[in-house]
């Protein structure tokens, strides 16, 4: 690679690809013209060597432990900043000012109601439904009650559904939590911030006052502020090819939300605290983690490494921290869930065979931790990182719709079915 170009031989022909160097992280081939060049396709399952867009929002450096979001690294958003702003920073790019976050704050606690008739929509679900595939249908029935901004042509009705979205989703997964206990929804309440007013719609009851405590507040606007965004991401991937048809936002999202109901992606925390759980004490820590160093055996430590990070994942760190803060605000500072997590993350640090591999413990680690101490079932879990999510998934979604260089999404593929044959009559088989 020489004079920022690469080089490809093939057969005898020599062909020049222009490489782009982004702001920072690797340079990239560009390899659009490949096909047209020379006729062939790059094969890449997973993508995992392939950019498929260029982004301004979210930079991970997986090799050091870094996730910034436009910039900013996300310990200092964290420590320093709210969910609402971090949303504002990631939709329009910079950080507000006071009157620009009180503007925007204002707009989303405004559009938190839902529309009295999607209860009924509710009401269609069996009591036992997942709360995910609740979560799923309602969004993407949002286009059905929300006509005035499903144009995705126009700038105007773009900003409206991103609004509605951030400020309702906490509404529809507080919704589908209540459908699935049995009791009646809460409506949402102007006088309380994106994070208390969530954990006021899901344990409030009419018969009595719910108080949130500030501490507990916190913590769940920071597992907010810690999921808000990941870069290029299976659902993250889904919402941008979603989009790249033109499907309304309310869709694409949707699609976001049953991609990220994956096990394998949204789903983690709840493994890992089942996982936690399985194991019981710290005394029993030995028996597991040589269960996990055993190829023929089929358990697995949840909670530790990450397609991405090949260090200490940076949100882990502060999803420690509020764990310790909300263990010990509920009286459970000797929960031995917490002790089992602290003595196995003590171990991967340590432990050659887990530095080696660099399986480090990830943010599920610990947010299945704090959710649990708060009250929410693990069938919860998920619909809480969806919730989180979603800004993220707008930001990725809005950025897709105004490139120039939008083309709808159409990978290719390595065939190898049947060649062409010829049909056989029924009677001849």
């Amino acid at each position: 690679m020489s004079d920022n170009t690469a080089k490809l031989s093939l057969g005898g022909e020599t062909y020049e690809f222009p490489v782009l160097a982004g702001t920072v992280g690797p340079d990239v081939i560009d390899i659009r013209s490949l096909y047209a060049k020379t006729g062939l396709f790059t094969y890449d399952p997973g993508f995992t060597s392939t950019a498929a867009c260029d982004s301004a929002i979210t930079y991970i450096d997986g090799d050091v432990g870094e996730l910034l979001y436009r910039g900013y690294s996300i310990d200092q958003l964290a420590e320093k900043s709210s969910y609402l702003e971090v949303c504002y920073l990631l939709l329009y790019g910079e950080l507000p000012s006071k009157a620009e976050l009180a503007d925007f704050d204002n707009r989303v606690t405004r559009h938190t109601m839902v529309h009295e008739q999607m209860h009924y929509f509710y009401r269609g679900f069996r009591r036992d439904a997942h709360p995910m595939a609740i979560v799923t249908g309602v969004v993407g029935a949002m286009a059905a009650f929300y006509h005035d901004s499903t144009d995705i042509s126009d700038p105007q009705q773009r900003e409206i559904a991103s609004i509605r979205m951030i400020a309702k989703l906490p509404t529809i997964v507080a919704m589908a939590y209540k459908y699935s206990v049995g009791q009646p929804f809460v409506y949402p309440r102007n006088d309380l911030d994106y994070a208390s007013n969530f954990l006021h719609m899901c344990f409030a009851v009419p018969a009595e006052e719910y108080q949130v405590n500030p501490i507990v507040a916190k913590a769940m606007d920071r597992i907010f502020t810690l999921h808000a965004d990941h870069e290029q991401n299976a659902s993250t991937s889904t919402v941008r090819l979603s989009g790249s048809s033109d499907a309304n936002p309310f869709a694409c999202i949707a699609a976001g939300v049953a991609c990220l109901w994956g096990p394998a992606h949204g789903g983690a925390n709840e493994a890992a605290l089942n996982m936690l759980r399985q194991i019981g004490t710290v005394d029993r820590i030995p028996e597991f983690i040589e269960r996990a160093k055993d190829k023929n055996d089929p358990f697995r430590l949840m909670g530790f490494g990450h397609r991405v990070y090949k260090n200490y994942d940076p949100r882990a760190a502060v999803m420690q921290e509020s764990a310790r803060e909300v263990l010990g605000l509920l009286g459970v500072e000797n929960n031995p869930t917490l002790q089992v997590a602290q003595a196995l993350e003590k171990i991967a640090l340590e432990d050659p065979y887990f530095v080696e591999r660099k399986l480090y413990p990830n943010v599920d680690f610990y947010s299945g931790i704090i959710l649990d101490a708060i009250g929410f079932p693990t069938s919860m879990f998920t619909a809480i990182f969806a919730l989180s999510r979603t800004v993220g998934w707008i930001a990725q979604w809005k950025e897709m719709i105004a490139d120039p260089q939008k083309k709808i999404g159409r990978p290719r593929q390595l065939y190898n079915g049947p060649v062409r044959r010829e049909y056989v009559a029924m009677g001849d088989r």
